[in-house]
């Protein structure tokens, strides 16, 4: 008869969090009743409001659970379950964090006042969560809850995945078997850890490409190696000597060109 709640506080179960709990209500019964509301959605089903894993404790036993019903809206059910997440000091931040991604998609509001309730935090730690929230899901689904971790250094990988090529080594490193041996805690100081060194480079190995215009009168073989750059132009006829000397006589305008679109232009705010 009972559903799970329509947004979500938590995104996975420590296993053995939960075995013990279900060790314990096996034992001594459940303590404090889960609360549900009437599902607006389908006559004479509950949805938990909060209390998930206690819910799933008495699923694995085959008893009933024992729940308070309140028959209450979308927004108080927020209220409740944030404010019932935020006084529990073993809610990893970032289900914090994506709990709080989760509401604002919701836009109950335009000033994210009822997150901000919810959790009890102010605008620039909501900020830094929503920010967090954001990265890639593969980064995040591959380090876990990483429940030691809090938002400060959460945040700090954040900074770390702004650029696009260590976004692309962070790629790299999830898919590293070792990293997925390791623990939640252990795979995001792994990571981070392999983030802030420099990359190895490759020696002797340098890029080649070859370049043709659509009509084909020539073509070009290009090579990079380290601080070395080659062009080299070739042709049947004299097009190659001729479009040579026109790349040199023009280097200046080209430079120029290059170095206009490759520095950002400083604008005012």
């Amino acid at each position: 008869m009972i559903d799970a709640s329509f947004v979500r506080d938590r995104r996975a179960d420590d296993e053995a969090e939960f075995n013990q709990l279900l060790e314990r209500i096996r034992e001594r019964g459940q303590d404090s009743p889960i609360l549900v509301r009437p599902n607006p959605k389908s006559a004479g089903r509950y949805m938990v409001v909060f209390g998930h894993r206690r819910w799933k404790v008495a699923q694995a036993l085959g008893r009933k659970v024992r729940a308070v019903v309140k028959d209450i809206e979308d927004r108080e059910h927020v209220l409740a379950l944030g404010q019932e997440n935020a006084a529990r000091a073993d809610v990893p931040f970032i289900d914090r964090a994506l709990f709080a991604a989760d509401v604002v998609r919701l836009r109950y509001d335009d000033d994210n006042a009822i997150i901000l309730s919810a959790l009890s935090i102010d605008r620039t730690t909501l900020s830094k969560m929503l920010s967090v929230a954001g990265l890639p899901s593969p980064i995040l689904e591959a380090i876990g809850q990483a429940k030691n971790v809090g938002r400060d250094r959460w945040y700090e990988l954040k900074l770390l995945l702004d650029s696009p090529a260590i976004q692309e080594r962070a790629l790299q490193t999830i898919r590293d078997e070792a990293f997925s041996r390791l623990s939640s805690d252990a795979r995001f100081d792994f990571l981070v850890r392999k983030l802030r060194s420099k990359p190895t480079r490759k020696q002797n190995q340098p890029s080649r490409r070859n370049w043709t215009p659509p009509d084909s009168a020539l073509s070009a073989e290009i090579s990079a190696e380290g601080k070395k750059f080659t062009l080299a132009l070739k042709a049947k006829t004299s097009d190659a000597r001729a479009f040579g000397e026109y790349l040199s006589e023009n280097l200046d305008q080209l430079y120029e060109a290059f170095r206009r679109g490759s520095i950002p232009q400083e604008t005012g705010d």
